[in-house]
């Protein structure tokens, strides 16, 4: 159909999304291999980790060795999480290709999450995109709650709007609006996505939904039919935020790549690659996975 794009951008992020709320560390080789494994999937961008003080999460503590250490395959963008200057630091030691800074749409998240309020982290995250523009990296910015927070319910439209127009002003490239905690509807995201798209291109918009209720790709088909291309993935559908109760993994990035394959859509990924990595990080954390498309391929 007409209405479907003929490609779509998959941004993998299992590395950072998928792995920091796993209790049981894992080695540092590991994720190395994995990484690597997921650089030969024909994904084009991965997000490989988060320069977060270690105390907050404790299994991405070995970001600089990860970062430094993987086989960087030509094309593909490598990605990192960067709370604010300190953190930038690293990662622009780390040589990453972008530079991702991060925010709630709600208050108490936003404090639970960052320790500080909406308005306290404007300037701080506005130093970061400042620096890393000036270093040449591209920057994304994340919202998350934008359709739900796990302490105050529902979030306004509005604010959703408001917290994203402070970030484009300070100059990000893209941004991803978040479902963290997996609430969101259809009829949601065609209400969000209709003010969203009046104030801002459609080009410079991505989605990032969790599976919590089993909603994510239905609203990964309206996203679609609202012009959005570009959609954040965690391969077998790890993840999960360490600040929101509740909240399980991300839409699962094979479960994505066989729905929009069957719809014709092309996303440049070689499905058999994908799935020995996503059998890849199974094993190494020891645990079924939530991938619908998984179980039905590894019985």
């Amino acid at each position: 159909m007409s209405k479907w794009p003929k490609q779509v951008m998959i941004k993998e992020v299992g590395p950072r999304d998928g792995l920091q709320n796993e209790k049981t560390a894992i080695p540092t080789e590991d994720k190395i291999a994995w990484i690597n494994q997921l650089s030969q999937t024909g994904l084009t961008y991965i997000e490989i980790t988060s320069f977060v003080h270690p105390k907050w999460v404790p299994q991405l503590a070995d970001a600089l060795e990860v970062a430094t250490r993987i086989e960087r395959a030509p094309g593909v963008t490598y990605a990192a999480l960067v709370p604010n200057q300190k953190g930038l630091e690293k990662a622009l030691a780390a040589e990453v290709d972008e530079v991702a800074v991060f925010m709630s749409a709600s208050e108490t998240h936003n404090r639970k999450n960052i320790n500080k309020s909406i308005e306290e982290t404007f300037p701080v995250l506005e130093e970061v995109v400042k620096t890393a523009k000036q270093e040449g990296k591209t920057v994304r910015g994340y919202v998350s709650t934008a359709f739900g927070c796990p302490y105050e319910g529902n979030v306004a439209i509005e604010q959703v709007i408001r917290v994203s127009e402070r970030l484009f002003a300070m100059g990000i490239d893209e941004l991803s609006l978040g479902d963290t905690i997996g609430v969101a509807t259809p009829k949601q995201v065609l209400e969000l996505l209709e003010a969203v798209l009046q104030r801002f291109p459609k080009e410079k918009l991505a989605m990032h939904f969790h599976d919590t209720r089993g909603t994510a790709l239905a609203n990964i088909l309206v996203s679609l039919e609202m012009g959005i291309t570009t959609f954040d993935s965690s391969l077998g559908g790890l993840g999960g935020c360490p600040y929101a109760p509740g909240a399980s993994g991300n839409v699962a990035t094979d479960d994505l790549v066989y729905m929009l394959h069957g719809m014709g859509i092309a996303t440049g990924i070689d499905v058999e690659r994908l799935t020995a990595a996503a059998l890849f990080i199974r094993d190494t954390i020891g645990r079924p996975l939530s991938s619908r498309y998984l179980q039905t391929v590894a019985r």
